[in-house]
């Protein structure tokens, strides 16, 4: 059975914003069926790492968190913690980190709070029935606690899963630190030496001092790898690469089954904006220039169908030139699998939807 998704373009005019739409969108997609009266309402987002400025402004929050108050419940923004080094590794730096990027009680009209607490070790394991990689799912305690689930994520390219959309944001993104390395176990990396020339790049982006630069070469230390990939992603001459064949491939897996963890056995919503669309996460500290044109907002009760119609309506987006994606070889027809051609988002999705996550099929309902 096909899921219903609403989309609407980013054309404005007088009396009527792009916040206007995004509210009116969220109305015709149905998030007032949901019963919000005095329950607490978990809007969980990306607020972005210092440097980077392709994550979603506070406006967009405050349109979704104004709605959820205007239907009586009581939201709060969440994200948990990060493996990695960065302004997001523990609740006071991720805090920080959200106001500076405009994240405030004013900017949004509700507080912000880290869903795995201060070390990242605040979380709830929560049974994944069907889980073929993960039975307990480590999900921070806050987004556990409340009583309905949104998701508002910023739609973009990934190194590791291909893009970013709904259901990374859901799983990775609620995952706690012992959840993050559990999804990224599978992909400790290694290092092609013929191409390291010891910059030491890998050195200042790892957390746990698993990258060793001697007679400048890299070697990477498995017993203190996580697995995360932030090496991958900073090396200049792509000289580190996934462990194994199959790594993307298991975390895809291992990510949807946490998405499942979370969404499942209570009301959720999910809303995607489709702008900025940088090459890589907004995890990182810098967002290359966008790979296609800014398409539009999403939203649908299918996180599953949402990720697809994304990706769908991106792939008949042009090229924009002197983008990264311009500069990749195009043999694909795909601009995830030609800008990352290690990742497979489509088996992400399928995973997705074989374990009951949602449905690729799907209808597009136009917003005006």
């Amino acid at each position: 059975m096909k899921s219903e998704v609403y989309y609407t373009n980013l054309r404005t005019g007088f009396n009527n914003s792009l916040i206007d739409k995004l509210d009116r969108l969220m109305v015709r997609a149905g998030i007032e069926s949901i019963d919000f009266k005095d329950r607490y309402a978990a809007i969980k987002m990306h607020f972005g790492e210092p440097g980077n400025l392709a994550f979603l402004r506070p406006n967009w929050a405050k349109c979704v968190a104004d709605r959820v108050k205007a239907l009586g419940g009581k939201p709060f923004l969440t994200d948990c913690n990060t493996l990695y080094v960065g302004g997001r590794k523990n609740a006071l730096d991720h805090m920080l980190t959200a106001e500076m990027n405009g994240f405030s009680y004013v900017s949004t009209g509700c507080q912000v709070i880290i869903g795995d607490g201060l070390k990242g070790s605040d979380d709830i394991e929560v049974p994944v029935e069907g889980g073929e990689y993960v039975k307990t799912a480590k999900i921070g305690r806050a987004v556990m606690d409340a009583d309905v689930f949104i998701s508002l994520s910023h739609f973009k390219g990934h190194e590791g899963t291909g893009f970013g959309g709904a259901l990374k944001n859901i799983g990775m993104g609620c995952g706690s630190r012992r959840g993050k390395m559990e999804m990224h176990v599978s992909g400790k990396p290694r290092v092609a030496e013929k191409d390291c020339i010891g910059c030491g790049m890998c050195s200042k982006i790892c957390a746990h001092g698993a990258p060793v630069i001697k007679d400048r070469k890299c070697t990477i230390d498995h017993e203190k790898c996580v697995g995360c990939g932030r090496c991958i992603a900073v090396c200049p001459k792509d000289a580190i690469h996934e462990g194994t064949s199959h790594s993307n491939e298991i975390l895809n897996c291992r990510m949807m089954e946490y998405a499942k963890a979370v969404v499942t056995g209570r009301p959720c919503f999910h809303v995607s904006i489709a702008i900025d669309i940088s090459p890589n996460c907004d995890c990182h500290g810098e967002n290359d220039m966008p790979i296609i044109p800014n398409i539009g907002l999403f939203a649908s009760f299918d996180p599953v169908a949402l990720d697809q119609a994304c990706a769908d309506a991106a792939n008949r987006m042009p090229v924009n030139p002197n983008s990264m994606l311009s500069e990749a070889e195009h043999c694909h027809h795909d601009h995830f699998d030609d800008i990352h051609p290690d990742t497979s988002w489509k088996q992400g999705l399928e995973y997705a939807e074989k374990i009951g996550l949602g449905s690729r099929e799907y209808t597009l309902i136009e917003v005006k």
